[in-house]
């Protein structure tokens, strides 16, 4: 467990820990100072949507901006931008320029996550990596729970608020000062070709869990209170559903990536999606009985958190140097893409065929993820008698 006690592991976790604190506190102040501006909720989703498109721009270039820049000197880039978008939004209310202020930060944003992923997967081994990975995840979701009641605390200044949320994101930048040094694999072109359109067939798997998590984490924090309140539950109540599924998030990544670490990755990441499409259907009907309603939101929020972090760490395993950061760049996409769109198609299912649509949606995406494991396998076997 050395990389869980190097220097540079901590100091790249707490940088990150405070871009997650400033992320989770700007995206709904966004919304916060948009409603109180008079603006509906289109406006709200079309800014989310432009940071979202800031990310899906900048990921196929990810491995060449890292690749030139260096690792620590784009992070630390990211962030600065990151801030100053941030920053800017204090001193103007025109809604084009904050459209391209949420994409810049959006773009920023997903640089820093992206070379970020890659680099604590390269600072554990393989016999680790699982509960090194888990580490970051579960250090970066607190942090990024965190947000929303920094809003509370400064949604009464309105002429401070953004630049506070800005000034946070540079309070990382210390600890990125302390980094000794980068890891060799993503400070040069060593290893093979960095290019998406090599390694994403490599990953369909990765790819497709990511975005089933990302659906199922935006989900559960926009619609699933509604999905409760349709059964009857009361609106208080209805939210801490979303609670009740990321306290198992948060709290079981670890112990699931040190399981993973000694049955096996891949074992245990097909069974955190066999068990996702196995608990969710029963939702509707647990949600009338207490006692099994939210033991199965904290078992199932806990599998799905651990579809994701096992594919940043699978990740790992499989590739390195700029295909590593490629892959993380991808994975970020496949994030950005189910996050931007998944509530869309949700949101219009459950108005034209119920609530209960929200489950079959995410259903339907935990089972995809499992096809296309399987499709994995089935290749990998293929090539084995080749």
């Amino acid at each position: 467990m050395k990389a869980i006690l190097s220097r540079d592991f901590l100091a790249l976790i707490l940088s990150v820990a405070v871009v997650g604190l400033g992320l989770g506190a700007t995206l709904p102040l966004t919304a916060l100072a948009l409603t109180q501006a008079g603006y509906g909720t289109g406006i709200v989703g079309l800014m989310t949507a432009m940071q979202a498109g800031g990310g899906l721009a900048v990921a196929p270039f990810a491995s060449r901006v890292a690749a030139r820049g260096g690792a620590r000197e784009t992070i630390v880039g990211t962030v600065i931008v990151a801030a100053l978008s941030t920053i800017a939004m204090q001193f103007t209310v025109d809604l084009w320029l904050w459209a391209v202020l949420r994409f810049l930060c959006g773009a920023a944003l997903m640089l820093l996550f992206t070379i970020g992923e890659a680099w604590v997967t390269q600072l554990a081994d393989d016999t680790t990596r699982g509960r090194v990975v888990a580490i970051y995840a579960t250090n970066f979701t607190l942090f990024q729970m965190m947000g929303p009641l920094l809003v509370s605390a400064i949604g009464g200044l309105p002429s401070m608020r953004f630049a506070i949320c800005g000034a946070i994101f540079l309070l990382a930048l210390p600890a990125l000062a302390s980094i000794r040094g980068t890891p060799h694999a993503l400070a040069s072109e060593e290893g093979e070709h960095g290019d998406w359109r090599h390694v994403l067939p490599r990953m369909p798997a990765l790819v497709i869990g990511t975005g089933f998590f990302a659906l199922f984490d935006t989900l559960a924090l926009s619609l699933m209170p509604l999905f409760a309140m349709s059964h009857g539950i009361g609106e208080e109540t209805g939210v801490l559903f979303a609670s009740a599924i990321l306290l198992g998030d948060t709290t079981m990544q670890f112990p699931i990536g040190w399981l993973a670490d000694r049955i096996g990755r891949a074992r245990v990441h097909a069974g955190a999606g066999v068990v996702v499409v196995l608990l969710l259907p029963l939702l509707p009907w647990a949600v009338a009985h207490p006692w099994i309603c939210w033991p199965l939101l904290f078992v199932t929020g806990a599998a799905a958190g651990s579809v994701y972090t096992l594919s940043i760490v699978a990740c790992g395993e499989r590739f390195r140097g700029p295909t590593l950061v490629s892959a993380t760049a991808i994975i970020g996409a496949s994030w950005s893409g189910a996050s931007f769109g998944g509530p869309i198609v949700a949101g219009a299912l459950m108005q034209r065929v119920g609530a209960d649509a929200l489950i079959g949606v995410l259903t339907a995406a935990a089972g995809a993820f499992l096809v296309a494991v399987w499709w994995e396998r089935r290749a990998s076997l293929a090539l084995g008698r080749d």
